[in-house]
């Protein structure tokens, strides 16, 4: 039995959803993809979206490359994935509405895909589930108010799932790690 092989596309797509799973079965623990910069959003946005999703990004070149999936573009209060390469000031208002899903179905909450850098600025600290000992990670980039909003925003089960990318890593944070500023 011949076993297809993956065109070079599938193969990073298929690299890119497998991080995507792996840092957020293990917060704090960065994985590697492929692209940098843009193109990494765009390939997180290829992974996450398809006809059945819906999306918002603040960047409008990257809002043309995700209108690609077929997926809906929809304000930041309903949007189901919301990328966001720079998070400013602005951006935060929206942040603020996202979908932290409810009781009955907590899996209509948001999940925020936002650019960083890693090794310098707040430390943070991380705890909960899939964190076997709290673990230390410096973030630069997403404003502080982000944390104070994510911790108004997560209180398990509901709040927002949170992917950081930084050059070609990925950080996890589910809703159900605490995140304490230090």
């Amino acid at each position: 039995m011949r076993t297809p092989l993956m065109t070079p596309a599938e193969a990073r797509s298929q690299q890119t959803f497998s991080a995507l799973m792996w840092a957020l079965s293990y917060p704090g623990r960065p994985q590697p993809i492929a692209e940098t910069g843009l193109a990494a959003f765009a390939a997180i946005g290829a992974a996450l979206l398809d006809l059945e999703t819906s999306y918002y990004t603040n960047h409008p070149e990257l809002a043309s490359m995700l209108a690609r999936s077929g997926s809906r573009p929809l304000p930041p209060s309903q949007a189901q994935y919301q990328l966001y390469p720079e998070l400013t000031v602005e951006a935060m208002y929206g942040l603020a509405a996202a979908p932290v899903g409810t009781y009955t179905d907590p899996d209509a909450s948001a999940t925020l895909v936002i650019g960083c850098a890693l090794g310098a600025g707040p430390r943070l600290r991380l705890s909960g589930p899939g964190v076997a000992e709290p673990v230390t990670l410096a973030v630069s980039g997403p404003l502080v108010a982000l944390w104070e909003l994510r911790a108004l925003a997560c209180n398990p089960p509901l709040g927002w799932d949170l992917v950081l990318v930084a050059r070609n890593q990925i950080v996890g944070l589910p809703r159900s790690t605490k995140v304490e500023v230090l």
